[in-house]
């Protein structure tokens, strides 16, 4: 399929009422911060759009709303992650009827698929519409490995696309160049691996830390692919704790925490995630409230 998905995509936030209600207003207002900033498409329901966390027709909800409040500024995907191929099928069907542009597919959840399994699942939710799809290898968070082998495997089915790499191991992007050549668009999926992703051969970031520093992302992007690597090491080597906090078990949490610091939407969370308190919450503020007094520009 000809899509031409590159350069930032964040993994956007779904903001909740302080009562855990979906607040699809939040979510939008926050949207159009990144939106501002300058980012190349947007993936709505991943790891920290809490995907998980909401029931079914919320899902399509934020997806009606983000599509049509985007109005086809930036390509909007939406990742699918359900516990059973069926319901993936189901939710990827509904979603292209709901408008959006592509599909983030991660394995099933919960159960650890092998190998012969997981490319099963895979090639039925691609059947399941006409989207083409961002495959997302995450085996720490999931515990189901796509290895580059796999994906060569995959490569007779037009609708994979491109693949978000979050095995937190940068010698896969050189591994995925040698097993599929071309034959798909790769994409950083570590927040604080972006600027080795990129010179190894990334030319996309499915960012997280984005939802607070959009503008500091946007920079440090245009820096590592436009070729300035001495300036791009400076703010990359700025921005380095902050990206740490993609790396967590509660990256949501900590992510969303930088969001609130910033002034660009609330930290709430929906059980059984609860928002930061005592220690942890005043380290992660420490590192938001540093590197607020030395951004880029100040």
């Amino acid at each position: 399929m000809n899509v031409n998905w590159h350069g930032i995509y964040p993994a956007a936030t779904t903001h909740f009422a302080n009562d855990q209600a979906l607040d699809l207003p939040g979510t939008l207002q926050h949207l159009d911060a990144m939106l501002a900033a300058g980012i190349d498409g947007v993936i709505m329901l991943g790891t920290v759009g809490e995907n998980c966390s909401l029931e079914y027709r919320e899902k399509l909800d934020v997806l009606r709303a983000t599509v049509e409040h985007v109005g086809r500024r930036v390509p909007v995907l939406t990742g699918v992650a359900e516990c059973s191929t069926a319901l993936a099928c189901r939710f990827a069907a509904d979603a292209q009827k709901v408008g959006v542009d592509g599909l983030m597919v991660l394995p099933g959840m919960v159960y650890k698929s092998d190998p012969r399994e997981t490319l099963v699942h895979f090639r039925a939710v691609a059947r399941a519409s006409d989207l083409p799809i961002l495959v997302y290898n995450n085996p720490v968070s999931y515990g189901v490995d796509i290895t580059p082998p796999m994906f060569a495997d995959l490569g007779d089915e037009p609708r994979f696309v491109a693949i978000k790499e979050s095995s937190e191991n940068p010698r896969r992007i050189t591994d995925l160049k040698n097993a599929c050549g071309d034959r798909y668009l790769l994409f950083c999926g570590v927040d604080d691996l972006v600027l080795e992703s990129v010179y190894l051969g990334a030319t996309g970031w499915v960012a997280g830390l984005v939802n607070a520093f959009p503008k500091e992302t946007r920079l440090l992007w245009d820096l590592a692919v436009g070729g300035k690597r001495d300036e791009a090491l400076k703010v990359y080597r700025w921005f380095a704790p902050l990206l740490h906090l993609d790396t967590h078990v509660k990256l949501v949490q900590y992510i969303k925490l930088a969001v609130a610091e910033c002034g660009l939407g609330s930290e709430m969370t929906r059980a059984p995630r609860l928002p930061l308190a005592g220690k942890e919450r005043e380290d992660i503020q420490m590192i938001v409230r540093t590197a607020l007094r030395t951004r880029p520009g100040q």
